[in-house]
C-alpha cells in the first residue's frame, strides 16, 4: 500500500496505515536528522512506511506515535505495543543492532564509544552554520567563522585515521550521521552574498571525502537536489515553509 507523499498537517486525517509488521518512518523530506534514519533504512535495504509530517502545524493525530512531535520517530510494528523511537543517534543504533548486515557501527566497545563523541562533536559545526544555511538575516557575522574552526575538528580526524572514510575503508556510521549537513552546505553558494564554499586548501580531506560519500548508494537514494534545499530555505525566511516541494516531478 502506498502512502501519499505529502506532509500531513493540522486537521489532516489520520493516514491508514497498514497493520503488516512493516516499520513506520516518520519524518519531515528537508530534516537532516531524519535524512540520518533514511540513510542507515536504505543502506540496510530495510522495509519500511513512510508518512511525512508538516512540523509547523503538526497533526493532532502524531502525538500517539511521537509524544515530543519529534522527527525522525520510528515505529515499530512488530513489537509488542508497538513502541516509538525517536532521536536519530538512538535509531540509528537500534537498527544497526537489529539489521546487522552491513555493519556501521565499530564492534570494539572502545572505537563505538569514539565514533558516537565523534558525531556529538559535530553539534557545534551545525549550531554555528544553521542561521547562515537558514538564510537567518541576524545571522552573526562571525558564523561562518566559528562554522570553519568546528570544521577543523573533522578535517584534523580524518588526517589522523588516514583513511577515506570516517570508518575507515569502507563507509560507516560517523560517514552517514554527518552527511545530511554536508548535502545542505552547498546552499550557501546560491544564499549568499559572498556564495560561500569550503575552502579547498583548509578542508582538502573532508572535500575529497565529500566526493567519495556522494557516490554511495544509499546517499544517492536519500538525497534531495542543492536547488530544492535552497528554495525550501527561501520558503521558511517568508513565513511559509514550502515543504512538499522535495516531491518535485514525483507526485
Amino acid at each position: 500500500m502506498a502512502l501519499p507523499q505529502k506532509h500531513f498537517k493540522r486537521g489532516s486525517t489520520k493516514p491508514d496505515l497498514p497493520e503488516d509488521g512493516v516499520l513506520r518512518y516518520f519524518s519531515m523530506a528537508f530534516c537532516p536528522f531524519s535524512q540520518r534514519v533514511h540513510l542507515l533504512l536504505a543502506a540496510k535495504n530495510i522495509p519500511h512506511h513512510k508518512i511525512y509530517v508538516d512540523l509547523i502545524e503538526k497533526p493532532e493525530w502524531y502525538k500517539d506515535y511521537s509524544p515530543l512531535g519529534k522527527v525522525p520517530a520510528l515505529q515499530l510494528t512488530a513489537v509488542e505495543d508497538q513502541p516509538t523511537l525517536v532521536e536519530s543517534l538512538i535509531i540509528a543504533e537500534y537498527l544497526d543492532q537489529q539489521y546487522p548486515q552491513p555493519r556501521l557501527f565499530p564492534t570494539d566497545p572502545l572505537q563505538k564509544a569514539l565514533d558516537k563523541i565523534l558525531i556529538e562533536r559535530f553539534a557545534p559545526v551545525v549550531s554555528a552554520v544553521y542561521p547562515v544555511l537558514t538564510c537567518n538575516a541576524n545571522a552573526p557575522p562571525d558564523a561562518l567563522q566559528k562554522f570553519e574552526k568546528a570544521l577543523d575538528v573533522f578535517e584534523t580526524e580524518l588526517i589522523k585515521r588516514g583513511t577515506p572514510f570516517f570508518a575507515g575503508q569502507t563507509i560507516g556510521i560517523v560517514d552517514y550521521m554527518i552527511w545530511p549537513w554536508f548535502e545542505r552546505f552547498p546552499i550557501m553558494k546560491l544564499n549568499t552574498k559572498q556564495k560561500y564554499e569550503l575552502d579547498v586548501k583548509r578542508f582538502e580531506k573532508l572535500l575529497k571525502w565529500r566526493d567519495l560519500v556522494a557516490q554511495d548508494g544509499a546517499v544517492q537514494k536519500t538525497a534531495l537536489d542543492v536547488q530544492l534545499h535552497a528554495e525550501f530555505q527561501k520558503s521558511k525566511t517568508v513565513g511559509n515553509p514550502q515543504y512538499d516541494i522535495a516531491f518535485k516531478g514525483k507526485l
